[in-house]
């Protein structure tokens, strides 16, 4: 969140996390404990694809 300059949780869990996560862009680390102290997200093959795709156009 602070890396895109957004402070409130709720709102960026809406608009960002949970459709680039139906999307498939992203997964989590321990998709069974959604509470683990580590939890964090991770992009997939797509995601991957996908910012690839980004950085090379810019």
């Amino acid at each position: 969140m602070e890396k895109v300059g957004l402070k409130h949780r709720p709102t960026f869990l809406e608009n960002y996390i949970t459709p680039a996560f139906k999307a498939g862009v992203i997964k989590v680390l321990y998709p069974d404990k959604p509470n683990h102290p580590r939890q964090k997200y991770l992009l997939t093959a797509k995601g991957l694809a996908l910012y690839n795709e980004i950085k090379s156009k810019s």
